[in-house]
């Protein structure tokens, strides 16, 4: 049996700043009729490509956690492939499984929340990305301010609540979106699914603060290959926190709310060589700094 195997790609887009970070259609209430077949607003499905076979991978169910509706996910056989259930809340190219483009967001939500159902037949698990970006006119090209790829794991039989948080590498605010969603990984098994209801983003990451500009804190050695040394003189007496990024936006490691004397120590013994950001997390907004591990 062919299976598609595919991937979400975020491709750079322009979209209208907002201060909203309202996740559209968040409670999968409205959907457009398209004849045959339900399509959500706001969201990007693949059921345009498989309503010639008369099959839908997307579709609304009925009652939702709370309220009338919420959106089921679902992997089908089309013809000899199995088409994966996806959902972008923006747009999707159905011929390359791109996303194109998300919704305003201005905001740094520190968690992505909601209600869930899933469950795989095979082996291959579905996933949810989260991905906020900016637009910088002096690069002229779009960066990632914050991003997550959870994959699910296990099953979730009856309604439960989920939160997801994310993972940032740049201080600054974005201005857009990308939600992607799918009840399968790289190989979609018949009838695996997931389905979702009541999506929100809470909590609040701090930004850049105006009072600690990023070149007040100086690293040594760097590159490091073992012991890297922060001096942090301009946080004296706070606690922060660090985390260590690798390039692909995963957290590799974490230490959490130290308080601040001068300078500290960092173990980055276990890191493979390569470059990584830091992220210097205080009551007065994150400082990223970008690493090398020798």
């Amino acid at each position: 049996m062919k299976k598609i195997t595919f991937t979400i790609i975020a491709l750079m887009f322009v979209i209208t700043i907002s201060k909203a970070q309202i996740i559209p259609n968040s409670g999968f209430e409205k959907w457009t009729s398209m004849g045959t077949y339900n399509n959500p607003d706001s969201w990007t499905c693949l059921n345009n490509m498989t309503a010639s076979a008369s099959t839908y991978t997307c579709d609304k169910g009925t009652p939702g956690n709370s309220g009338a509706g919420y959106l089921k996910l679902t992997s089908k056989m089309v013809g000899s492939n199995v088409v994966p259930g996806v959902a972008v809340c923006g747009t999707i190219n159905t011929k390359t499984f791109q996303a194109g483009s998300g919704f305003p967001c201005t905001g740094r939500p520190q968690n992505f929340t909601g209600k869930w159902q899933h469950m795989i037949y095979g082996s291959s698990q579905g996933f949810i990305d989260i991905l906020l970006t900016r637009w910088d006119a002096n690069s002229k090209k779009r960066i990632t301010v914050a991003s997550v790829h959870e994959v699910l794991s296990g099953m979730a039989m009856s309604w439960a609540g989920f939160s997801i948080p994310l993972t940032y590498t740049d201080g600054n605010s974005p201005d857009s979106c990308i939600i992607t969603m799918s009840s399968s990984g790289s190989t979609p098994t018949n009838g695996d699914y997931l389905w979702v209801d009541n999506l929100a983003f809470t909590g609040s990451v701090a930004g850049v603060s105006k009072n600690y500009f990023s070149e007040n804190i100086s690293l040594f050695p760097n590159p490091s290959l073992s012991n890297l040394s922060i001096d942090l003189s301009v946080l004296k007496d706070q606690k922060v926190s660090i985390q260590v990024i690798d390039m692909e936006g995963k957290l590799v490691l974490k230490v959490d709310e130290i308080i601040v004397s001068k300078v500290i120590t960092l173990d980055v013994s276990s890191l493979s060589k390569g470059n990584y950001i830091l992220n210097i997390i205080s009551n007065d907004g994150t400082i990223t700094k970008k690493i090398i591990k020798e």
